[in-house]
């Protein structure tokens, strides 16, 4: 009947869903200790473990989360830190951006939701599944479902042992964080290109760093590293 589901498309959807959680698992299990370390650096700055849950679960953006849980202050300033996360999350309109002309297949609530589920990791591999073959809501579904839980079933786990785990720093979890960053950099590595716009970025985030308060580095990092990769672009174009 017309509006039914039938078998083929359901096994289909299926094999789309779990393929998506395949292609995410490695950044799943990469991702526990950086959640964990988010909720330990929360409760020690005087958040419950509920509240640590509940940030990750609303908010669900990892480097504006640890900018906001560093700028936390008693009482917090809701302005300053919206405007922090406002500048870490910039880079989310390029990364949606990116994806735009691949979501031919979703609808327009799909299309929305996708976007509202982005995390650096989730767009890494559907950029990635996008170069090789068609992207399906079913396939981001099983990118963001694990993910989100994890994420969310991390900070819990966090805060809870926040206690006992002290300063993340001291054992070497602070760094969980950058590591997979440095995973998904390699991931999109194209030689010399990806090396200059890396080193721009880095440059000049590392330069507004010193001069400038707050964390307009990261914002100056982005600039940077765009600008020279049209710079990049250009000059390879014109070979």
């Amino acid at each position: 009947m017309h509006g039914q589901i039938g078998p083929e498309t359901r096994h289909s959807i299926s094999g789309e869903f779990s393929g998506g959680v395949r292609m995410i698992a490695p950044l799943i299990v990469a991702v526990i200790p950086i959640g964990m370390v988010f909720g330990a650096a929360a409760v020690a700055k005087g958040l419950s473990m509920m509240e640590a849950g509940l940030m990750s679960a609303l908010v669900f953006a990892g480097g504006s989360q640890f900018v906001a849980i560093d700028l936390w202050t008693h009482p917090a300033s809701w302005s300053a830190l919206g405007f922090a996360a406002l500048l870490v999350n910039i880079r989310h309109v390029l990364m949606s951006a990116s994806l735009a002309g691949r979501l031919d297949a979703f609808g327009s609530g799909e299309k929305v939701l996708a976007m509202l589920f982005l995390a650096d990791e989730i767009w890494a591999i559907a950029e990635f599944r996008a170069r090789e073959r068609r992207l399906t809501p079913a396939f981001f579904a099983g990118l963001v479902a694990p993910f989100y839980c994890v994420w969310v079933l991390a900070a819990f786990a966090g805060g809870m042992i926040g206690a006992l785990i002290g300063d993340p720093a001291v054992i070497g979890l602070d760094f969980a964080f950058p590591a997979v960053f440095v995973v998904l950099v390699i991931g999109f590595w194209k030689g010399r290109s990806t090396a200059v716009v890396l080193l721009a970025s880095a440059a000049m985030a590392t330069l507004v760093h010193h001069l400038l308060p707050g964390v307009w580095y990261i914002a100056a990092g982005a600039v940077a590293g765009l600008i020279a990769a049209a710079i990049t672009e250009r000059q390879e174009g014109a070979r």
